[in-house]
């Protein structure tokens, strides 16, 4: 399935009208009408506030695996999205279930771009970030993060938060996001 199907098909599941889901994720609901009509591919912000108001992740959205012992991913076989905008890819490293839990994301920031804001997570999603190459900026809680390459930050992400090269060349940085401690409620 693609990300429109799940889309889709998990707004049916959870019996949620277009104008139910516009609600729930702060996206139109002309928009979320395009998209799931495949007229309007979305942006990265987009794509997350959707994945969001449905109450999961953008890598389920964009593949779900079935629970397996061990699931090997080649690096051909990877899911990536690029943003059309900014030129920002973001790479999935590890499984993407249906479920919350942990995912492993690389992103590659071209030179002089930033990511949309990102939509708060549920209250219990905390992220974790390395940079491997360049340089990152971090917007979160309304302070600035500066990291360098090798430079790790921890955060809840139950906040809105933004991601800047400000470095020379492409940054490249890993995210691990932990959401097996949401607070339902």
């Amino acid at each position: 399935m693609n990300f429109v199907q799940n889309v889709t098909r998990l707004r049916q599941e959870k019996k949620l009208s277009l104008q139910d889901l516009a609600n729930l994720s702060g996206v139109s609901k002309s928009m979320l009408s395009k998209i799931e009509r495949e007229e309007k591919n979305p942006t990265l912000q987009i794509a997350s506030q959707i994945a969001e108001g449905l109450g999961t992740t953008l890598s389920a959205l964009l593949a779900e695996n079935e629970h397996q012992p061990v699931i090997l991913i080649k690096q051909n076989d990877r899911r990536m999205y690029r943003d059309e905008i900014s030129g920002i890819e973001r790479y999935l490293l590890s499984p993407a279930f249906s479920t919350r839990g942990i995912e492993f994301i690389l992103y590659i920031i071209p030179q002089g771009e930033k990511s949309p804001e990102f939509p708060p997570h549920q209250k219990g999603v905390k992220e974790y970030i390395t940079v491997s190459m360049g340089r990152l900026k971090i917007e979160l809680y309304d302070i600035t993060y500066e990291l360098n390459a090798g430079d790790s930050i921890y955060f809840e992400a139950n906040v809105r938060h933004k991601f800047l090269n400000i470095g020379d060349t492409n940054c490249h940085f890993y995210l691990v996001t932990d959401s097996h401690d949401i607070r339902r409620g």
